[in-house]
C-alpha cells in the first residue's frame, strides 16, 4: 500500500480479507467507497477481493479505478496484473508487474508474480533471475519460495527444487505443497509397501490437514492395501482345496472326509495367514490410517466390492475345510464360486479409487 495512512474501513476489510472472508470485506469497502469514492486504496482493495473471489473482470475494473485516481500507484498495477493474469492475458500481465516492480523495486509480490508468467511469455533465464530477486527481497516469505520451486521445476533445476522444499518446511512446516512433494518422493522409493504409503500419508496429513491432494494419495493408498486382502483370501482358498483334495488329479484322490485333524491344520495355517498378513499389520498402522480404512469403505463403493469378495472367498475357504465333506461336488462348487467374482475384476479395479 501506499505510504499514506489507510482509512480504517479499508484496514478492517484486508484484515478480513486476510481471514478468507472475502465477501465481508467487500461489503466494506461498498460503503467506504460509496462515501470515498476517490480512495483509491479502497478501489485496490476491492480489486484483490474480487479477484479471490473468482471475479476478475470485476477485480480488473476497480484496479484500472484505482490507477485512473492514482497512475502512479505501484499496488494499483499489482493488483491489475494479478486480475489479467487469472484472466489469461499474460502479456498484459506480465507489463502491468513490470510496472509495479518499476514503482516499488523493493516489494517481492509484483516480481513472483512475474517469474510465473514469464515461464509462459518470456524464457527461462528472465524467469529464473526475477525468482531468485524475489527471493532474496523475501527469504522468509511462503509465496516467494513457491515461485522459486515453479521456476525451479520449469528449468529443471533439481538443486533448487530441493532447497525450495527446505525452505518452505523451514518457514511452515504444514506447508502442503512441500509436504506433499516430499511424502510423495518418499512413497515413491522402490519397495513401499501400501501399508507404509498410507502411513506416510497419514503423517503428513496430519501436518497439513487441509491438503486434498494428500487425502486423495491416502485413499488410493488405503485401497491398496483392501485390494491386497484379497490375495490372502485367494491364498486361503487355495490351501482349503488342497487340503479338501477338491480336484484330484491321476488316480490318487485323498479318501473323504479328510481327517480332522488335517482340518484342524489348515485352518490354523489359514488363521496366521489373515493375522500376519492383515490383522497384525492393521493393528500396527496409526490411528490415522486405520479411521481411513473405515472411512474410505462407508463412502466408496469399489472397496466395499474388494473388501466383501476378500470375504466371501475366506468363507468359502473355511467352510471347505471345517465340514466333513464326503463328496466333491458341492466343495467344487463352493471353489468357483468364491475364484470366479475375484478373477472377473482384479485385473480392472485397481485405479477405482481417485
Amino acid at each position: 500500500m501506499s505510504e499514506t495512512s489507510l482509512h480504517p474501513r479499508v484496514e478492517q476489510a484486508l484484515e478480513l480479507y486476510g481471514m478468507d472472508r472475502s465477501e465481508e470485506a467487500l461489503a466494506l469497502l461498498d460503503r467506504r467507497l460509496a462515501e470515498a469514492p476517490d480512495d483509491h486504496e479502497a478501489w485496490t482493495a476491492r480489486a484483490r477481493c474480487l479477484t479471490s473471489l473468482d471475479r476478475p473482470a470485476e477485480g480488473l475494473d476497480a484496479a484500472d479505478q484505482a490507477l485512473m485516481l492514482e497512475p502512479e500507484f505501484a499496488d494499483g498495477h499489482f493488483m491489475r496484473g494479478f486480475a489479467l493474469r487469472r484472466m489469461n492475458r499474460l502479456p498484459e500481465a506480465e507489463l502491468s508487474q513490470r510496472e509495479a516492480i518499476r514503482l516499488a523495486p523493493e516489494r517481492w509480490g509484483p516480481r513472483a508474480q512475474r517469474a510465473e508468467m514469464l515461464i509462459f511469455v518470456g524464457t527461462k533465464e528472465e524467469a529464473l533471475q526475477e525468482a531468485q530477486e524475489a527471493v532474496r527481497l523475501g527469504p522468509d516469505v511462503v509465496d516467494t519460495w513457491h515461485t522459486m520451486y515453479k521456476v525451479a521445476r520449469f528449468n529443471s533445476r533439481s538443486d533448487l527444487v530441493d532447497e525450495s522444499l527446505r525452505q518452505l518446511l523451514r518457514i511452515d512446516p504444514t506447508d502442503q505443497l512441500a509436504v506433499a512433494t516430499v511424502t510423495h518422493r518418499e512413497v515413491r522409493k522402490p519397495g513401499t509397501s501400501a501399508a507404509r504409503a498410507a502411513d506416510l500419508y497419514a503423517g503428513a496429513l496430519a501436518a497439513a490437514p487441509g491438503s486434498e491432494w494428500l487425502r486423495s494419495d491416502l485413499d488410493k493408498a488405503v485401497y491398496r492395501m483392501l485390494r491386497g486382502t484379497r490375495w490372502l483370501a485367494l491364498l486361503c482358498l487355495v490351501m482349503a482345496a488342497v487340503t479338501v483334495d477338491v480336484f484330484p488329479t491321476g488316480g490318487g484322490a485323498k479318501e473323504l472326509p479328510v481327517h480332522l485333524g488335517t482340518r484342524l491344520w489348515a485352518l490354523a495355517l489359514m488363521a496366521v495367514v489373515w493375522g500376519f498378513g492383515a490383522w497384525r499389520r492393521y493393528r500396527r498402522l496409526r490411528t490415522g490410517v486405520q479411521l481411513a480404512v473405515f472411512a474410505l469403505v462407508r463412502r466408496s463403493f469399489w472397496p466395499r466390492v474388494v473388501l466383501g469378495q476378500a470375504t466371501w472367498a475366506t468363507l468359502c475357504a473355511l467352510l471347505l475345510v471345517a465340514l466333513p465333506w464326503t463328496e466333491r461336488t458341492v466343495p467344487q462348487v463352493l471353489f468357483w464360486l468364491a475364484l470366479v467374482p475375484n478373477l472377473l475384476s482384479i485385473t480392472h479395479d485397481r485405479d477405482k479409487v481417485r
